[in-house]
C-alpha cells in the first residue's frame, strides 16, 4: 500500500474513461468541477457536460429529466451539498421513480478538513440510506473508485457514490472483482472483525497491524456498499470472530455502524463498537481531525480491544 492516489483524481479519470466507452453518459456539476474533478470529463466531452451553477437542487432535477430520455447522468458536487441542498429531487424524482441517475458526492467525511462543519459530510449516509431504491457506494482507493464508477453506470437505478478528497493508499490491483452489495475480506483473523468503509478501510488495516503486535488477530472487511449491505458477510464475521468494530467518517447515527447493528439485531448478538462521530467537527488538518475524533488506527484498535473484552466477559473467557 505504498502508492497513494487522491480519490477525486481517480474519479475524474474514471468518469472520462467511462464517457469514452459509453456515449449515453453525461455529466452535470454545481460549479465545483475543478474540485470534484468532473471537469476532466467536461474537457473531453464538452457537449455532454453541463455546469448548472451553485444550484444542486436544479442539477439533480435536470438529471432526472435527462434520465427519462435514456441518458445516464452523473451529477457532481460535494457530498454534504448533494445530500442536503440537492436532497429534494433525489427523494421526490430520482428515487421515487427509480431513475437511472448517478450521484457523485466528493469531499466526503472530514476530507474537506479546513473548511469545517459547513463542508464536512458526516450526515449524508443517514439522510440518503433511508431513501428507497437508492444504492450507496463508498470507495476506499483509486482502483475501487474506477470499478465503482463503471458498476454504477451498469446498474439500472439511482446510485450514490461517496468519494473522498484525500489521497488514499492503493489497496487493490486491476484484477479486483468489484461487485455491488458484496463486501471484501482483506485480512483474516479470529478475534475481532474490523469493518471499514471509504478511507477508514486503510485505517482499519493499520489498526489490525497494531492489534497483531498485542496478540489480537483481526479480520478486516471493506464494506464498499452501504446499501444494500452485505448481510451474509456480516453474519459470517459475527459467527467467526464474535466481536465487530465499524469505522466510518460519518456520524454513528444512521451510517455504517447503524446498518451493521440492524443486521446483528435480527440474527446475531455479538459485541459491536462503532468508531465515528457524534457531533459536528471543527476545521483543521485532515489526519489531526481523524485522530481527535477517534478515527485513527490507534483509536480503532482501542475499540477492538474493548469489543474483545466484552466478548470474553460474555463467554466467561
Amino acid at each position: 500500500m505504498s502508492k497513494t492516489i487522491a480519490i477525486r483524481d481517480a474519479y475524474g479519470e474514471a468518469l472520462a474513461k467511462l464517457g469514452a466507452e459509453n456515449p449515453k453518459v453525461i455529466a452535470l456539476e454545481a460549479d465545483v468541477g475543478s474540485s470534484s474533478k468532473s471537469i476532466v470529463f467536461g474537457k473531453r466531452f464538452p457537449n455532454r457536460y453541463f455546469n448548472i451553477g451553485i444550484s444542486e437542487l436544479d442539477m439533480n432535477a435536470m438529471a432526472a429529466g435527462f434520465a427519462t430520455c435514456g441518458l445516464i447522468p452523473f451529477t457532481n458536487t460535494f457530498s454534504v451539498f448533494m445530500a442536503l441542498r440537492g436532497g429534494d429531487p433525489i427523494n421526490s424524482m430520482i428515487c421515487y421513480d427509480s431513475l437511472n441517475v448517478k450521484l457523485a458526492g466528493t469531499y466526503s467525511g472530514l476530507s474537506d478538513s479546513y473548511d469545517g462543519a459547513s463542508h464536512h459530510a458526516t450526515l449524508d449516509l443517514a439522510l440518503l440510506r433511508a431513501l428507497p431504491n437508492l444504492t450507496i457506494l463508498s470507495v476506499c482507493d483509486a482502483v475501487e473508485t474506477e470499478k465503482a464508477v463503471f458498476a454504477a453506470a451498469a446498474h439500472d437505478g439511482p446510485v450514490y457514490l461517496r468519494l473522498s478528497r484525500a489521497p488514499a493508499p492503493v489497496i487493490f490491483d486491476d484484477n479486483y472483482d468489484f461487485k455491488i452489495g458484496k463486501g471484501v475480506v482483506l485480512r483474516e483473523g479470529s478475534d475481532v472483525t474490523l469493518m471499514g468503509t471509504g478511507y477508514m478501510v486503510h485505517k482499519a488495516l493499520e489498526a489490525a497491524s497494531l492489534l497483531e503486535q498485542e496478540g489480537i488477530l483481526a479480520t478486516v472487511v471493506d464494506i464498499h456498499t452501504i446499501k444494500p449491505i452485505d448481510t451474509q458477510l456480516i453474519l459470517d464475521c459475527a459467527r467467526k470472530t464474535g466481536a465487530i468494530v465499524t469505522a466510518e467518517e460519518h456520524s454513528i447515527y444512521g451510517g455504517l455502524g447503524s446498518a451493521v447493528a440492524e443486521v446483528l439485531a435480527q440474527s446475531e448478538s455479538v459485541p459491536l463498537e462503532m468508531a465515528g462521530l457524534t457531533d459536528y467537527a471543527e476545521s483543521g488538518g485532515y489526519e489531526q481531525l481523524l485522530e481527535k475524533y477517534g478515527l485513527d488506527a490507534k483509536s480503532i484498535a482501542a475499540k477492538a480491544k474493548k469489543a474483545v473484552a466484552r466478548k470474553q466477559k460474555n463467554t466467561g473467557g
